[in-house]
C-alpha cells in the first residue's frame, strides 16, 4: 500500500497540470534565466540556480486535491509532528501560501483559538472552492480563504505572524516577487516556514526538480531587500526540512 502511494505521489509531482503565469516569464528578464535544455519536471526557467518545478494544481477531476487529502499522507509527512514544529500560539495570524484545499490550514486552525486565524492563500479557485467545503463539513470557522496572483499574496501589509509554504515555494513562477511580497506583509519578529522535500537526501523518493536544499533556501530567502534572517532549520520530518526565517525588526531612526 505504503509503495503504491509514493509511486503516486512521484507521478503526481512529475505531471505538467496547467496552471501558468497571468504574465509570462520574459528571456530580457535580469532575475531568471530561460533555458531550452532543462528538466522535464521543470518549466524551464531558472533562479539563482535553481529551476522552477511544474506546479500540482487541482488538476483533471480534482486528482490532484484529492491527492493532498490522500489517508496515507500523515504516515509519509508526518504533518502532526509538522504542525507541532510551528510553536503555533492562540490569537495568531497565520498565512499557508499555497494552500489547496486546505489540509494544512485545517490542522492549523485550532492550534491558533481562541482569536487567531488562518488566511488561506491560493491562486487556483477550484482549491478555494474545495477549501470552503471542507472547512464548512469541519465545521472551521477561522479559516479564510484568499485570492492570490502568481505575484502577489493579497495580504496587508505587515498583518501575519506567521508563514507556512509546504511543497509549494519551488513551484512559485515568480519566487523573487512573491517572497517580497511575502516578506511585506509579516509583522516585525514574524516567522516564515519553508517546508521543503530535503534534495540533500537521495532516498527521498521524489523528482530532483520538486526538492530543495537548505543551503538553496537559504540563498533565497537572504537577500536583503527581504529583511529576513535564518533563525534554524528543523529535521524533524521524514522527507522534509522546514527552514525558518525572521523578519527583522525596523531599524530605530
Amino acid at each position: 500500500m505504503f509503495t503504491r502511494h509514493v509511486g503516486l505521489l512521484i507521478a503526481l509531482l512529475s505531471m505538467p497540470f496547467a496552471l501558468r503565469a497571468d504574465e509570462p516569464a520574459k528571456p530580457g528578464d535580469s532575475r531568471y534565466e530561460i533555458r531550452k535544455d532543462h528538466d522535464p519536471n521543470g518549466i524551464g526557467k531558472f533562479y539563482l540556480g535553481r529551476e522552477i518545478a511544474h506546479v500540482m494544481g487541482f488538476g483533471p477531476g480534482g486528482q490532484g486535491a484529492e491527492w493532498l487529502e490522500r489517508a496515507v499522507r500523515e504516515k509519509e509527512e508526518k504533518l502532526t509532528l509538522l504542525i507541532k514544529s510551528l510553536d503555533l500560539k492562540p490569537g495568531m495570524v497565520v498565512a499557508d501560501i499555497g494552500a489547496g484545499s486546505g489540509v494544512i490550514s485545517v490542522l492549523m486552525a485550532e492550534k491558533i483559538l481562541p482569536g487567531g486565524k488562518v488566511l488561506a492563500v491560493d491562486v487556483q479557485q477550484e482549491m478555494l472552492d474545495r477549501l470552503r467545503e471542507n472547512t464548512k463539513k469541519l465545521k472551521i470557522t477561522n479559516v479564510e480563504p484568499v485570492k492570490g496572483t502568481q505575484k502577489t499574496t493579497a495580504l496587508k501589509p505587515e498583518s501575519v505572524d506567521l508563514v507556512i509554504m509546504v511543497d509549494v515555494y519551488h513551484e512559485l513562477e515568480f519566487p523573487y516577487e512573491m517572497l517580497l511580497d511575502i516578506s511585506k506583509s509579516l509583522k516585525p519578529g514574524g516567522r516564515i516556514a519553508f517546508v521543503e522535500y530535503r534534495k540533500e537526501d537521495p532516498d527521498v523518493p521524489i523528482k530532483l526538480v520538486h526538492k530543495m536544499t537548505e543551503e538553496q533556501v537559504k540563498k533565497e530567502a537572504s537577500l536583503p531587500e527581504f529583511g529576513l534572517k535564518w533563525t534554524k532549520t528543523i529535521g524533524v520530518l521524514p522527507w522534509q526540512h522546514i527552514v525558518l526565517f525572521e523578519k527583522r525588526p525596523k531599524p530605530d531612526r
